[in-house]
């Protein structure tokens, strides 16, 4: 960064970017805003060029969010742009104001100011490629989706229990997908009990856990009594809940699909000059260790690709969560569980610690001594996470597949 010749802040605003330039000295070169379009966005870049003779080299950006469309942008003409934490950049404005003040102007000034000066608290934004960024929007709408999915699914189990709660005894509507059918066959306890045997049983189609009589010999329960109208008004509103359900889950099922497929993409094989040399692409690398999926496999890849392109373990623990935090004064020594991370990867490497845990000998080994040292159930997954890290980083940096042959089960 001390190359640079100038040092731009960006805040990032809904209808317009509040743009500071500053130069080595911290003196203010240019100040003004710049509508979120496309042309004053292209302006605005034309203008930093021509404050160092077109030389984009010369150039450093700091903002807050790396996915911007204005980053994008100058990324596109070749700046250099970087972003930070929002927590620490409440630190350094600190720096300028002690009395709390805050405003777009100087949040503008703080960053470029602190790029020039602590440009190794900033990270370095670059593009990944288009498959990467169509993957990371497809893991984020699929969590979207599965948390919209729940909630739909919390409604319709707080009708049920206002006047149908024999219904809830029969399934859930969280984990049964025939449950649905069965509401549309069966709104109100009236007409549940008037279905038949036949009909039952052809919305039962391979499901083993209840048969047919014992949801008949359910709905003959007595029912609670309810005030006149409550009845036809839940069942009218578990009707559209259930409607908006069925289709959450379709867009769910064609959003994992499409994640597969660019992951499959994504897995082909670089080309090698020695036919004898496969090189193996991180995303085959990481779909080929124990405990990992679709969902954990595209979250990974999504949201830390560029430590894992940089192989960088510390960061990409930092990152995920696992790396604990120790706080030390005098004699007193504390290590608690990282809050500042990634909530997303935090969830995708509890995940995959967990199926680790399940499905592979040695992962699940290494979880037992930790619980049988004292450590409690998250502390130890956190601890067999890391280890699945430090493996997954050893193989990136070889470009070798997970071989289950050399990973041997050891003794607890």
């Amino acid at each position: 960064m001390e190359n640079f010749k100038i040092w731009v802040g960006v805040d990032l605003g809904a209808a317009g970017h509040q743009v500071c330039v500053v130069d080595r000295e911290r003196n203010i070169l240019l100040e003004r805003k710049s509508k979120h379009e496309g042309a004053s966005t292209a302006q605005l870049i034309d203008e930093l060029l021509g404050l160092v003779d077109g030389a984009a080299e010369l150039i450093g950006v700091a903002l807050e969010t790396p996915q911007s469309a204005i980053a994008e942008a100058m990324l596109d003409r070749g700046l250099h742009v970087y972003s930070i934490n929002p927590k620490q950049l409440d630190r350094l404005r600190d720096r300028y104001t002690v009395a709390g003040a805050k405003d777009d102007r100087r949040d503008a000034f703080v960053l470029a100011a602190t790029l020039c000066t602590d440009g190794h608290h900033y990270r370095e934004i670059r593009l990944g490629s288009a498959e990467l960024v169509q993957l990371r929007e497809l893991s984020r709408l699929h969590d979207e989706l599965g948390t919209e999915e729940n909630g739909l699914a919390n409604r319709i189990d707080g009708e049920l229990l206002r006047y149908f709660p024999e219904m809830r005894k029969v399934g859930s509507v969280h984990t049964d997908e025939w449950m649905l059918s069965l509401l549309k066959l069966a709104p109100t306890p009236a007409k549940a009990r008037k279905l038949r045997a036949s009909t039952i049983r052809s919305v039962l189609e391979r499901v083993r856990r209840i048969t047919a009589d014992e949801i008949m010999t359910i709905f003959r329960e007595p029912s609670l009594k309810v005030a006149p109208g409550v009845t036809e008004a839940c069942a009218h509103h578990i009707a559209l809940l259930s409607r908006r359900l069925r289709l959450v889950r379709e867009q769910k099922a064609e959003t994992h699909l499409q994640m597969r497929r660019l992951l499959e993409k994504l897995s082909e094989p670089v080309e090698s000059q020695d036919p004898k040399i496969v090189e193996h692409r991180d995303a085959a690398i990481i779909q080929s260790l124990p405990g990992v999926g679709t969902i954990v496999s595209a979250t990974m890849l999504a949201e830390a690709w560029q430590p894992l392109q940089d192989r960088d373990y510390t960061r990409l623990r930092a990152l995920c969560g696992s790396a604990p935090v120790t706080r030390r004064s005098g004699k007193t020594s504390v290590t608690v569980m990282r809050r500042a991370c990634s909530p997303r990867l935090r969830q995708a490497l509890y995940h995959w610690a967990r199926c680790g845990v399940q499905n592979d000998a040695r992962t699940k080994a290494h979880y037992r001594r930790l619980r049988l040292a004292g450590h409690t159930h998250g502390r130890a997954l956190r601890g067999v996470a890391d280890r699945l890290l430090a493996l997954l980083v050893k193989l990136l940096e070889g470009g070798q597949l997970f071989d289950p042959s050399r990973w041997t089960p050891i003794s607890a």
